[in-house]
């Protein structure tokens, strides 16, 4: 008898040939499933090949890069201004990937652009000192978007009790900022780093240079939900006024063509490697990596910006058995820096470790006991992921 699925999930587990990514991971990151019986799209397999690595084998083997980049320069100069005005928007937080992309467009390129960034829920250390020196030493200009933190904490309360996902709420930001802060300074051309389809969101996306923009799944506002409950409850029962929702409201498509914004991904143009931003970041933007690895880990530069950060991947291990560390070395198989067998070795290791460095400060954050955070982590264990052996939780498939 088949043991039970959440979130859709398939019932058998598979692990890719090539890397150590399974099939049990979401082909979507900013939603997650809110009903352990609704049904949400998984990474494609073909022949125990995963989406992510067929198409790492198609960037080295079947796309013209030079034709690319000449398509690179041919969109700039179409959007270019010899003005002295913003040309294009980059948001990121000074990661290395948005490190990346603001220095090599205005250095290399020539554009002018203006950097948005969408604060993080709480600054680690490494993260600020990286996020200044993108401005000091990248030399670059920044709009630092801070939502309302009352409402801010409450999103994530109810992202981490209702879906445990508590990064849903950071990334409806980071995903809408770019688009809204070029129709609100009037800049047509937004550029994200890469695509998430290169690491197994839908794979077709890849074959497009541009983001959707058609952000909206209702047509009034009130009707959307944060954490699973709708923006029209969190007014009535928590205090708060429309007004406060501003920045999570993405701006209509209308809006956006009628403004004339292009969202484009600059990983379509220019062959991506993260290890290789790590390397740019840091020879040209003042980027550092963590003095110590990453709980869950073993990296040291990756996602490095905020604390609540490891509590998102650490819940994408209880819900998908799958942590960081199957993320990170997954990436860096396709990318050659590392072999699947110390890929392997490296999620064995770290995968499963549980994210100490920042767990009090994160209970604080978002106003739950220990208690409740282990039962509501329990809650959503699927069961044909995880087992009790002995009082204690195991999954029952791990990449070998």
């Amino acid at each position: 008898m088949a043991l039970e699925a959440y979130f859709g999930l398939p019932e058998e587990v598979k692990f890719c040939r090539k890397c150590v990514i399974s099939n049990q991971r979401p082909s979507s990151t900013v939603e997650f499933a809110s009903s352990k019986a609704e049904k949400k799209s998984t990474i494609a397999f073909d022949d125990d090949l995963c989406s992510a690595c067929a198409y790492a084998e198609e960037k080295e083997t079947n796309i013209d890069w030079k034709a690319r980049e000449d398509n690179l320069l041919q969109l700039l100069d179409k959007f270019r201004r010899n003005d002295g005005r913003y040309d294009c928007i980059v948001p990121g937080s000074g990661g290395k990937d948005s490190a990346y992309t603001a220095h090599v467009l205005k250095y290399k390129y020539g554009m002018n652009p203006l950097t948005v960034t969408w604060a993080p829920h709480v600054y680690t250390d490494i993260g600020w000192s990286n996020f200044i020196n993108w401005m000091h030493e990248g030399g670059l200009d920044n709009i630092l978007y801070t939502p309302n933190g009352r409402l801010h904490r409450l999103l994530t309360k109810f992202a981490f009790l209702n879906l445990l996902h508590p990064f849903q709420p950071f990334i409806v930001g980071q995903r809408i900022i770019g688009p809204a802060m070029a129709a609100r300074f009037g800049v047509e051309l937004v550029f994200y780093g890469e695509n998430q389809a290169e690491y197994g969101n839908n794979i077709e996306d890849n074959k497009k240079p541009t983001m959707s923009t058609d952000f909206f799944s209702t047509s009034d506002p009130l009707d959307m939900k944060f954490g699973g409950v709708t923006m029209r409850q969190i007014i009535e029962e928590h205090g708060f006024v429309q007004a406060d929702f501003a920045p999570y409201v993405p701006p209509k498509k209308e809006v956006l063509d009628q403004a004339k914004v292009e969202v484009h991904y600059l990983g379509y143009y220019l062959k991506w490697d993260p290890q290789e931003c790590y390397y740019y970041a840091v020879e040209n933007t003042g980027f550092q990596a963590n003095p110590e690895r990453t709980e869950g880990t073993y990296s040291k530069y990756s996602s490095i910006d905020d604390r609540v950060d490891p509590f998102h991947y650490f819940t994408t291990l209880i819900k998908f058995g799958l942590g960081r560390a199957s993320y990170d070395a997954a990436q860096e198989i396709r990318n050659g820096k590392i072999t699947r067998e110390e890929g392997v070795n490296l999620v064995q290791k770290f995968d499963q470790e549980f994210p100490a460095k920042y767990f009090e400060e994160f209970l604080e954050y978002i106003d739950i006991s220990e208690a409740e955070f282990f039962e509501t982590i329990d809650k959503f264990r699927s069961p044909h992921l995880w087992h009790q052996k002995d009082g204690v939780w195991a999954l029952r498939h791990t990449v070998s």
